[in-house]
């Protein structure tokens, strides 16, 4: 019996200790405590983001990150010292994305006010993959859905989903047209791009179906915009092939140029030959928001399907893409599916599941939804009007600088050029210091800067679409330009 006892006491120690480890729950004070830690180094970091480099030390980079690997913990540690290493550690030793001084590529910022509707989201987790799972939650996508509608000027009928970003917004929208256009004989199915389209494009195709030889790369003309004309030769000899033209893509900015393709141009041929138009305004299309800069988009409501990212010019977190569809009815018909577990479809409300691939989802409308309510509609028209008048004013104070060459003015707000100069003759010394160039302004650490290439030439970029880019760090960074091009043409001269 005393065995036996004893046996039952080291069990019921066991349960105790197996109980108290089976525990995940925090108390609402530790949890108060460690939403503070975090909040007071978020804060603190944003508050000096003016002043932080605009790319961090990468310095034996790989060797930090070799040093890095580490298998899974066994047991747990304390909160501070991890906030230690992120942010003193890891998180300066990258892009500073959020600062005012990132004009190498196009995502824009990260508003503070979507943080909170994410850690909103996360932390009460709820499920919005079925209207029926959260229904008032799914109506604030909707909401939001509807309001890009309307900014874009599509139609009633139209239907759309949130996405990671572009390149799924572009895979849901070629499936959909592949569904619609061509059924089961995808083979046959042929797809127009432009030179200078985005190459995500060309992956989405081959996810959804259709293979590299079946993709038409289109030239452009120098303003880096799709050539129409070639366009329709393309078409003409599709068909005369025994293909199936499908789908065409247009661009409202280019991600090298910020070019804007001859939307109605592509347009007017996708309707007379009953292609599928998709515009990829995941740079661009939210400037269409702004009455006065719509001209620069002319003909965007007249796509089938339309990329818009928050994550660039309404300036959210990465992961903040979305698809519009015309008819949205196309696009439930591709998605809409029932199972026993699920609760029966209804028409009357928009269901995720029924327009989008995923089911298994949290909420990603949400960081759209509280960040427009909270600035509104009339900031955020504001804000991009004032990103295309720095870019055109700047681009205008860099044409002047001795030895540049533009090569793309601001259609919206990246622009493009070279330099040239005595020593300089070649295309591949341009190219070089024109690279060289860039990689001395950001250098410097203010700003961030990157090139492309274009054909056979590089092309120094400036992007301007950080909501917290304003004149004065546009001034100093035309000055730097100055500078460093000055230095160059000496150096080049001199050899």
């Amino acid at each position: 019996m005393c065995c036996l006892y004893g046996d039952e006491s080291r069990s019921e120690m066991d349960n105790v200790m197996t109980n108290e480890l089976a525990n995940l729950e925090l108390t609402p004070a530790q949890m108060t405590a460690m939403g503070e830690a975090v909040l007071t180094r978020v804060v603190a970091n944003l508050a000096a983001v003016s002043e932080t480099p605009s790319r961090g030390d990468y310095t034996d980079i790989e060797a930090l990150c070799r040093s890095m690997r580490e298998d899974a913990p066994e047991k747990g540690v304390a909160l501070e010292p991890l906030l230690d290493q992120l942010f003193n550690e890891w998180i300066p030793r990258s892009f500073t994305t959020t600062g005012p001084g990132y004009l190498a590529y196009i995502p824009g910022g990260g508003v503070y006010t979507a943080a909170l509707a994410d850690f909103i989201s996360d932390a009460t987790n709820r499920y919005t993959g079925v209207w029926q799972g959260a229904p008032a939650l799914v109506q604030l996508e909707a909401n939001v859905l509807d309001w890009a509608r309307d900014w874009m000027c599509f139609p009633p009928t139209t239907r759309g989903l949130f996405t990671t970003g572009g390149s799924m917004a572009m895979f849901n929208a070629i499936a959909c047209a592949r569904e619609k256009l061509l059924g089961d004989d995808i083979r046959s199915g042929t797809l127009y791009v432009s030179s200078q389209s985005h190459h995500s494009i060309v992956k989405a195709a081959k996810l959804a179906g259709i293979a590299h030889d079946r993709v038409r790369t289109i030239g452009v003309d120098e303003d880096f915009r799709m050539r129409v004309d070639e366009l329709e030769r393309e078409i003409a000899v599709d068909r005369q092939a025994g293909l199936r033209p499908f789908m065409v893509f247009s661009t409202a900015g280019t991600t090298n140029t910020g070019a804007v393709d001859p939307i109605n141009g592509v347009a007017d041929i996708a309707a007379r030959e009953g292609l599928w138009h998709h515009v990829d305004g995941a740079y661009g299309g939210f400037f269409y928001m702004v009455p006065e800069l719509r001209p620069l988009l002319s003909g965007l409501p007249r796509a089938d399907s339309l990329t818009l990212d928050p994550h660039k010019a309404l300036f959210l977190p990465y992961g903040t893409g979305l698809l519009l569809v015309r008819d949205g009815e196309a696009l439930r018909a591709l998605h809409s599916s029932t199972a026993g577990y699920l609760p029966d479809n209804q028409n009357e409300f928009y269901d995720p599941a029924q327009y989008g691939p995923e089911l298994s989802r949290g909420f990603p409308g949400l960081r759209v939804w509280l960040t427009l309510k909270i600035f509104g509609a009339e900031r955020y028209r504001a804000a991009l009007k004032e990103k295309r008048d720095l870019a055109v004013w700047a681009a205008e104070q860099v044409a002047r600088i001795p030895g540049v060459v533009m090569d793309a003015s601001p259609q919206l707000s990246i622009f493009a050029f070279h330099i040239e100069g005595n020593g300089l003759e070649t295309i591949e010394a341009q190219n070089t210091a024109t690279e060289s160039l860039m990689n001395r302004v950001t250098d410097r650490g203010q700003f961030m800067l990157s090139g492309a290439m274009a054909g056979e030439r590089y092309l120094g970029r400036v992007v301007v679409l950080s909501f917290r880019t304003r004149r004065s760090q546009m001034e100093i960074c035309v000055q730097q330009l100055a500078e460093e091009t000055a230095t160059l043409l000496v150096e080049a001269a001199e050899r």
